[in-house]
């Protein structure tokens, strides 16, 4: 279970998933979607909240998640939505901790 797993550190060398990983994992957060930008490789998904304050408040949490492990998100906080962004900057791409990431993410979510 990928939320239980803890991340190791991500060097630039660092290999980025395979289509087979990437398969296995995205199967276990199933709310999130692989995306790509400017040829990157991303993990995306939005939470939705019956308000501004919730929001705020599952940010914080995402933040402090992020700040625990160094590894640090995009996060877009919007009235009722918050959508978080995963990859691993340091190799352009998606990362085993990426996955890792999004799965203790859906976890903060009340």
């Amino acid at each position: 279970m990928l939320s239980k797993e803890t991340c190791e550190a991500c060097r630039a060398d660092a290999p980025q998933v395979t289509d087979k990983e990437l398969a296995a994992y995205m199967a276990q957060i199933p709310e999130w979607s692989g995306i790509s930008e400017a040829g990157i490789l991303k993990l995306r998904r939005s939470f939705k909240f019956s308000d501004y304050v919730s929001a705020l408040s599952f940010t914080n949490k995402v933040a402090q998640l992020a700040e625990a492990v160094n590894h640090h998100p995009d996060i877009l906080l919007e009235w009722g939505k918050v959508t978080v962004t995963w990859w691993s900057h340091k190799i352009k791409g998606l990362h085993k901790n990426d996955f890792i990431m999004a799965a203790k993410t859906d976890e903060l979510q009340d």
